[in-house]
């Protein structure tokens, strides 16, 4: 690339839990001389308030952007910015950024690939809470009630991974170390997974659910994955299974989730995600009262240095970006993972 400045965008809002501070700024600019920050999330949310003013500044700042990195992105955003190459997204999910607009551009979407440990973590609390019964021995305790209920152990049970990506190898590591067999699911099933006993490509995710102790879903949600699984595939599972969810709420039909778990089809779930995202779980859902549920508030992906993990993957991004090189985390569009 030549030696003219990189206009970088940052949107974060200041005083959020995950904002870019003075440190993180400074980063970034010491990737290289050439990089010009512009902080666009006051513009943003002004705008967003009809300021007409602030859209005018925010106009004159995008129409030099080349990279765009944030939380608060503006409206049409591919439109006003016509020199943008690159979006760095600071989540796994990029949904809020793929507008048909963008889908069409040659505009590079990068994600966050920063979730592996966390959730992988979040899946295996799901899975031992439900395994050794602790909702159970919660609800006795705080009826001072001594009762002894006989667990289940994981060793030689089967985990089913419906989609594995990098935090399925992730928890597929994990599964191994408590003697599980791991099967699941992949886009491309290509190679081999030294944690994974049989893997199979997306359409053999019924024979995943009708074979597992534990099914964990890690699926993008598109059109393909919408209500994926509801009463059919639900049937499928053994009366003993658990589900885990923490990926898109959207990917489960929770009528039926919610039938599955009231008449015991199977034995219970962990939730971190539900339809209603990003807004709460509503308080008269069925899932909060259900006994064989636990239920989280999209929670199993934030980690306390999550803003410098974040921020270290986007230098490195922007240094690749600068010596013309594939970026970490690409996005295909058409697919929206």
């Amino acid at each position: 690339m030549s030696a003219e400045p990189i206009n970088v965008v940052v949107s974060f809002p200041s005083g959020a839990p995950m904002m870019l501070t003075e440190e993180y700024k400074d980063q970034i600019r010491a990737v290289s001389p050439r990089i010009k920050l512009h902080e666009a999330a006051e513009l943003v949310s002004a705008e967003k308030n009809r300021d007409s003013r602030a859209r005018e500044q925010l106009n004159a700042m995008l129409a030099e952007a080349d990279v765009f990195y944030g939380f608060t992105h503006p409206n049409n955003l591919i439109s006003r910015a016509p020199k943008l190459k690159w979006i760095q997204a600071p989540l796994a999910g990029v949904d809020p950024y793929l507008t048909q607009e963008l889908v069409d551009s040659q505009v590079v979407v990068t994600k966050a690939k920063i979730h592996e440990r966390q959730i992988s973590e979040t899946i295996f609390t799901f899975i031992l809470m439900l395994a050794r019964k602790s909702l159970t021995h919660f609800r006795a305790q705080q009826c001072k009630e001594w009762e002894r209920i006989v667990p289940t152990v994981l060793h030689k049970k089967t985990l089913g991974i419906l989609g594995l990506g990098n935090i399925g190898q992730a928890t597929a590591r994990i599964a191994k170390a408590f003697g599980m067999r791991v099967i699941a699911t992949k886009a491309h099933p290509e190679g081999r997974f030294v944690n994974v006993d049989k893997l199979l490509p997306p359409n053999g995710f019924r024979e995943v659910l009708a074979q597992s102790d534990f099914v964990v879903i890690l699926l993008p949600l598109t059109p393909e994955t919408k209500n994926l699984i509801g009463e059919a595939e639900l049937r499928l599972m053994k009366p003993t299974a658990y589900l885990v969810n923490v990926s898109r709420g959207g990917v489960v039909d929770e009528t039926a989730l919610i039938r599955a778990l009231s008449e015991n089809w199977i034995a219970g779930a962990g939730l971190d995600v539900f339809t209603t995202d990003p807004g709460p779980l509503p308080a008269d859902s069925k899932f909060w009262d259900l006994p064989n549920v636990i239920v989280t508030p999209h929670n199993a992906g934030p980690r306390g240095d999550y803003m410098e993990l974040l921020n270290r993957q986007f230098c490195q991004n922007l240094r690749r970006f600068i010596d013309g090189r594939e970026l970490i985390g690409v996005v295909d569009k058409k697919l929206r993972y």
